[in-house]
């Protein structure tokens, strides 16, 4: 048999021709710099082998389209869109790749003048994906790969006075595809930033800065070494302090390197809670660069990881480069808004999962502050799938490929004081090229730890990592001596795929319950939606959408940040459970505060206490307290000054507490809220009323409807199906059908594992309740109507027994009492429920809506600690959260009553010890339909969900199922809610009422 011909693009051990060896990333320099981003001419293949003869020599690209650069040819109408989590898009067979390799030859010229040409002429590529060459007027000039590293070339023997040409050619795939099979899209081309340097003939090639402290975490350890481009030469350095000298000298090299040594006492010292950098300026001639190093120290001492002597807690997101409408060309002030927002909402570390990010990604993080687990651009999940997940990781002729995806890293990189680990990668099991990879990287760097889930005996890394741990196996990481009983790390937790992830908080009381466990990064920041507009309709697509097959659907939807950057639900909720203070009501007092500060290094003196009495939601007392002092990690108690008050009848009163900042920050302003508590006081006065009469109520049957009525309200009843058939008042209805028992829900995507069973087996979907008995009694100012049912879905065995009673009063309320029974006559039925609850349906021109209750943002019960019991007001519409994806959302717990209203008169249902509740204007099996939330069919009425239980999110799509406490079993339950039509501005005035009966 014929030995396969081996290509450049499928040599694993051809790492590069012609590149530059990678070097340090400067925060800035003096070099004159031309930008080549804009507009090229391009030309699209279906293999590199169909380029045209001398496409890569001037004046070649005649009838060639354009394309702007940086972005990726897929969103420019080139190739297709494809998404997959695991799966390579071609047979595996290392390291060829397909013959049919989409290919793009992109060409520009530039015109340089004679003073450029005094200098050298370097040609940068900050990323292409996967691999490219490089020709500069016709002669090749390298060729590289590596997409998420830039590719540096010294083009100066090619270069001319006047015109010169350009040519790229990037080939979709590659040898380095198989060490990049992270979960996004598969995306190609010159995608991030391109540009010429113009480089004096002597210059600072690199300067790495180690930035140190010494055992008592006081005095800075600074060290340097410089590499010029020239054997001999010499330069000078200053750094400073916020624009004031602390150090300077000069240096000499010899054979082109210099190494400086100095120490700073009572040091400034960076952590990401204190971003404190200094300013280093180093010379060689005329050209100067910028460094800003943070001293600070990472150590493990007891089996725990430091920085600066002290153990720290990560609360930390993992990071992909997305944008919704460039895929993965992203703009330094996205970047930006990525970090003020993280800020914002207390993340304190990020994971650039599984890629090094943009260098100004880095940057960012250091002045901002955050802790950043640097990734390799290395990931190789699709073997798993063969049966062979070590295939060439445990390949030592893909040795060189593994190293240099981390060395290449590192070199970059490693100025950079937020950057606290390495990562070797994700997802690609383990083997020899990993011991390599860990081995360099502690030769290049031995001042920060080394990471790698895939090492799952932590056999080379610093810390033990892994992924969607349960809890039950956490707690037992955390309690038993395994692993070289390393610092743990759960790399990617609480999956936010959709509506959730709920059970966070679980996750965080074990963090900081137990020593060994440092915390974990939530997967992921962003949903990776591609925006869309067609038929003037803008929405946001995933896999699938654009026929690519095979696909992960919509797992790329899966962030606590929607694609339009909104925050969901599950960021709100993640800014409090990870929260650096902790709020609590000391025991047996109504008006003493604890607070427990989980800062590692600030004490409570900057932030203000800011408190709220509250009645019903509303506040009637407030101050602040500015004088917190509690040390990191102390606690300290709060008295609250409040006044005497008068507690008003059949009101309830509540301590908010939020946290602030004192003073105004780089990410926000004074006032910016970190962390929020409300506390019930329990002080309610109940005070009972009799209700008022009204007319006579008249009862009248008519073709199996039982119509009771006078001038305040009509109810009718449908004595053969057993349901309260409408509500009206002055000739309109109100409520178009009344309650029926319900159990479903529109599936989210953390009951994905559940969905088919609860479908398909339970068929919890078609339910239904058949009339056993339908009575009626006339009492005085009211009549009573009680109707027996049996519930159950589709072939169960299970199900339950309901009674309704329907107590009609003449003052106009209408007050439904539903109990059930539950039932088994065989063996089989669900683990849980999504609910037990009704579902009603009310006139759908009622589209304002006000509720006392959990919000205003949706809640569930394993999932609310960003909310606080309030009045609130919305729509409908607004009660909704549109995910990427249709599912189940916008319910709201604890609700004491909601009104549905139009212009003038209100639909008004109070319940009795708050119940669960949603309100929308389209159908669960509507929600369960639809792709897109365009696609959602809009009810003609309002749909009502009434729920006495509702299970929790947990975040099992990837992840923790619900815990059992928010699972709904099946069980005996009760549910009581008064329905009445009012006019709009007597709500509150109606809902203060309580009455005896």
């Amino acid at each position: 048999m014929t030995q396969r011909r081996k290509k450049r693009w499928e040599n694993q051990e051809l790492i590069s021709m012609g590149r530059r060896e990678a070097r340090t990333a400067f925060y800035d320099d003096s070099l004159t710099k031309i930008s080549l981003n804009g507009e090229w001419r391009f030309l699209y293949l279906d293999a590199p082998e169909l380029s045209p003869e001398g496409f890569q020599t001037p004046g070649a690209a005649e009838g060639w389209d354009t394309i702007d650069v940086p972005s990726v040819w897929q969103l420019r109408g080139y190739d297709h869109m494809h998404y997959t989590d695991v799966l390579y898009l071609f047979p595996v067979n290392p390291p060829f790749v397909p013959t049919e390799n989409p290919t793009g030859i992109y060409k520009k010229s530039i015109c340089l003048d004679a003073a450029w040409l005094k200098n050298d002429t370097i040609l940068k590529f900050h990323g292409v994906d996967s691999a490219f060459d490089v020709w500069v007027n016709g002669e090749h000039v390298g060729y590289s790969k590596v997409s998420r590293l830039p590719s540096e070339f010294d083009i100066t023997s090619c270069v001319k006075e006047g015109e010169n040409d350009i040519t790229v050619r990037v080939y979709k795939w590659s040898d380095g595809t198989y060490l990049e099979d992270q979960d996004m899209w598969w995306l190609s081309g010159i995608y991030r930033d391109v540009e010429l340097i113009n480089e004096p003939k002597q210059v600072i090639l690199d300067c790495r800065v180690d930035a140190g402290l010494d055992d008592a975490m006081e005095t800075g350890i600074f060290t340097m070494d410089i590499t010029l481009k020239q054997p001999s030469g010499k330069g000078s350095w200053v750094l400073s302090y916020h624009e004031e000298e602390v150090l300077k000298g000069t240096y000499e090299t010899e054979d082109g390197k210099a190494h400086i040594e100095a120490q700073i006492p009572n040091v400034h010292k960076w952590t990401a809670e204190t971003p404190e950098l200094y300013d280093l300026t180093v010379t060689a001639g005329e050209d100067a660069v910028s460094i800003r190093p943070g001293f600070r120290r990472v150590e493990i001492k007891d089996n725990q990881f430091l920085v600066n002597g002290q153990v720290i807690l990560l609360n930390g997101a993992n990071h992909h480069d997305y944008d919704p409408e460039e895929g993965r060309t992203v703009s330094y002030e996205r970047m930006k808004e990525d970090i003020l927002l993280m800020k914002q909402y207390n993340i304190n570390a990020v994971r650039c999962s599984h890629y090094p990010s943009n260098e100004y990604f880095y940057d960012l993080c250091d002045e901002y502050g955050l802790y950043v687990i640097d990734e390799a651009d290395l990931e190789c999940h699709g073997f798993e799938w063969t049966g062979n997940y070590k295939w060439i990781s445990d390949d030592p002729g893909w040795r060189e490929a593994y190293v240099d995806r981390s060395v290449r890293m590192v070199k970059r990189d490693r100025n950079h004081p937020c950057i606290i680990m390495w990562s070797m990668g994700n997802e690609s099991s383990f083997g020899c090229n990993f011991r390599s990879a860990a081995e360099e990287i502690r030769k290049l760097d031995s001042t920060r730890l080394i990471h790698y889930e895939g090492d799952f005996e932590a056999e080379v890394t610093d810390v033990y990592s892994t992924m969607y741990t349960r809890l039950k196996g956490l707690k037992e990481i955390a309690e038993t001596e395994m692993k070289g009983n390393k610092p743990h790390v759960m790399c990617e937790y609480g999956h936010a795929m959709g509506n959730g992830p709920g059970g966070l908080k679980a996750y965080q009381d074990m963090f900081r319950k137990y020593k060994r466990l440092q915390g974990g990064f939530i997967w992921e920041w962003y949903d990776h939606g591609i925006r869309v507009e067609e038929n003037e309709t803008s929405y946001y697509k995933y896999g699938g959408c654009f026929g690519d097959f095979p696909t992960n659907s919509n797992f790329c939807i899966d962030g606590v940040l929607m694609p339009d950057r909104t925050p969901s639900p599950a960021l709100l909720e993640y800014k409090q459970v990870i929260a650096p203070v902790e709020i609590h009501k000391v025991p047996d007092s109504r008006t003493q505060i604890l607070l427990k500060n989980y800062y590692d290094f600030l004490s409570l003196d900057h932030v203000v206490l800011c408190w709220a009495l509250e009645e019903n939601g509303k506040a009637v007392q407030e101050g602040e307290i500015r004088t917190l002092s509690a040390l990191p990690h102390e606690s300290e108690t709060v008295d609250i000054p409040v006044k005497p008050f008068e507690i008003r009848k059949n009101k309830d009163y509540y301590l908010h507490i939020k946290v602030c900042q004192k003073y105004d920050t780089n990410y926000a302003p004074a006032g910016h809220e970190i962390a929020a508590k409300q506390f019930d006081l329990e002080i309610r006065q109940d005070e009972f009323a009799a209700r008022a009469a009204g007319n006579e109520l008249t009862v009248t049957e008519e073709n199996g409807i039982l119509t009771v009525a006078n001038d305040r309200i009509t109810a009718k009843f449908h004595t053969v199906f057993g349901t309260l058939a409408a509500l009206e008042k002055d000739g309109k209805t109100y409520l178009t059908k009344g309650p029926v028992m319900n159990l479903y829900r529109a599936t989210i995507d953390n009951d994905m594992y559940k969905k088919d069973d609860w479908m398909n087996k339970y068929f919890i979907q078609k339910g239904s309740e058949q009339t056993e008995d339908f009575s009626w009694e006339k009492k005085e100012n009211a009549v009573v109507v009680t109707i027996d049912k049996y519930f159950g879905c589709l072939n169960q065995s299970w199900g339950f027994e309901c009674s309704y009673v329907y107590t009609v009063y003449s003052g106009g309320q209408v007050k439904v009492q539903l109990t059930g029974k539950t039932v088994q006559n065989g063996k089989e039925e669900p683990a849980f429920l999504p609910r037990i609850g009704v579902i009603m349906e009310a006139d759908g021109s009622l589209q304002n809506t006000a509720w006392y209750g959990l919000g205003p943002q949706e809640n569930y019960p394993d999932s609310h600690a960003a909310a606080s019991m309030g009045i609130y007001e919305s729509t409908v519409d607004g009660m909704q959260t549109s995910y990427v994806y249709p599912q189940e959302n916008g319910h709201r717990e604890q609700v004491k009553w909601f009104a549905l209203s139009d212009e003038t008169k209100t639909l008004l249902c109070r319940t009795e010890g708050g119940l669960g509740m949603n309100l929308s204007n389209c159908t669960d099996e509507s929600l369960e339909k639809a792709r897109y939330p365009h696609e959602i069919e809009r009810s003609s009425d309002v749909v009502i969900h009434l729920d006495y239980r509702h299970s929790g999110l947990g975040s099992n799509s990837c992840g923790e199922e619900q815990l059992e406490e928010y699972k709904v079993k099946r069980q005996d339950f009760a549910m009581t809610f008064t329905l009445e039509i009012v006019g709009r501005d007597e709500i509150l005035e109606e809902t203060g009422k309580q009455y005896l009966d």
